[in-house]
């Protein structure tokens, strides 16, 4: 069990999906907790997948999903997200055609709170935002971007955060402020995050767990600490 204190707020078993009869996922097996959870593995392992399904996004073959206790194993995306799971995909993240503020104020629909509480909340995690509130989301760069999908998410008041590939061809000095993000994310608002990365040095760098995921198998899941080079190159077939 992931989550030292009690159960696991995530519980996925035997799960099994792919699209158009094709099978990706091959029986994955994972609990996640109050931590980062990284899934790493090479281009085509299936963690854009394994996030798109934990999302509701594709239908299972097989298995079974189950959040705070609760079977979401054929619940629709809307409905696992207003339970508190935010899902960031890797790419078309935003709307382009609607402003920063727009993207934002859609968000927010799902939450109690208010939604200017929590639009404050954003801005004061990704302050560069703030300035760019009436520009169109399609005219952004692409660390610009990310960071929008991000608060984007955020604004629903996520229990559990999925972030697809967040890093994925963005200059260094956005990697290096995503990577310190996730970390805030998660110590100062309390969320859980499944981390999908191949970038393995730096999600190891802020993960408490992780999977090595290899050819839509689970080739490793354990202690971040304790992953080694030679495991994780085993895992990506170097």
């Amino acid at each position: 069990m992931s989550e030292a204190n009690g159960s696991a707020m995530l519980e996925v078993h035997g799960l099994r999906s792919g699209y158009h009869g094709v099978e990706v996922l091959k029986g994955i097996d994972l609990d996640v907790g109050a931590e980062v959870f990284a899934v790493l593995g090479a281009n085509g392992a299936g963690k854009t997948t394994l996030l798109a399904t934990l999302a509701r996004l594709i239908p299972l073959m097989a298995g079974t999903i189950h959040f705070h206790g609760e079977d979401v194993t054929r619940l629709p995306a809307f409905e696992t997200a207003a339970r508190g799971i935010g899902y960031v995909p890797q790419e078309k993240g935003v709307f382009p055609e609607l402003t920063v503020s727009e993207n934002l104020t859609i968000g927010g629909m799902i939450g109690r709170r208010s939604r200017e509480d929590r639009i404050a909340e954003v801005f004061e995690l990704f302050p560069d935002l703030a300035a760019l509130q009436g520009q169109l989301a399609g005219t952004l760069s692409g660390g610009e971007s990310r960071m929008v999908a991000c608060c984007r998410a955020l604004m629903q008041d996520p229990q559990l955060l999925l972030l697809d590939e967040p890093t994925a061809g963005l200059s260094p000095l956005y990697v290096d402020m995503f990577f310190e993000k996730i970390t805030e994310i998660h110590q100062t608002k309390g969320v859980s995050i499944i981390l999908a990365e191949q970038n393995a040095t730096k999600a190891l760098e802020v993960a408490d767990q992780v999977m090595v995921l290899s050819l839509g198998e689970a080739f490793a899941v354990m202690d971040a600490a304790q992953l080694t080079t030679d495991q994780l190159k085993e895992g990506y077939r170097i």
